[in-house]
């Protein structure tokens, strides 16, 4: 993914954390906002109780190539904060990429 679509500024976080819209499952809570840009950019937080930093970078590693690869199916112009949840530590990657992409699916429909 490149720079130009992660949000890695603070302050960005905590806007979109306080002032956007949630959604989530079992696996992730997802906080959009619109932005004023042509493109949508993702941030992942991925929390301690995850487990070891090899195992959160690689997390997120998997969650960026998922974002990376279906970024197409995104509406534009939004800003989007991934919140890894402790149940996403168990589970393969395709299940993270279904759980992820149908998240982002519901969110695309309007519904919560």
């Amino acid at each position: 993914m490149k720079k130009k679509y992660r949000i890695k500024d603070k302050r960005e976080f905590q806007d979109i954390i306080n002032t956007g819209n949630k959604i989530h499952n079992e696996h992730y809570v997802i906080y959009n906002k619109d932005n004023n840009l042509p493109y949508s950019r993702f941030g992942i937080a991925v929390s301690k109780k995850i487990g070891k930093a090899v195992l959160r970078n690689k997390t997120k590693r998997q969650l960026r190539a998922i974002i990376s690869q279906n970024q197409k199916n995104f509406i534009n112009n939004k800003d989007y904060i991934i919140i890894v949840k402790n149940a996403c530590r168990n589970i393969s990657f395709k299940e993270k990429q279904d759980s992820l992409l149908n998240l982002l699916t519901k969110e695309k429909e309007g519904t919560k």
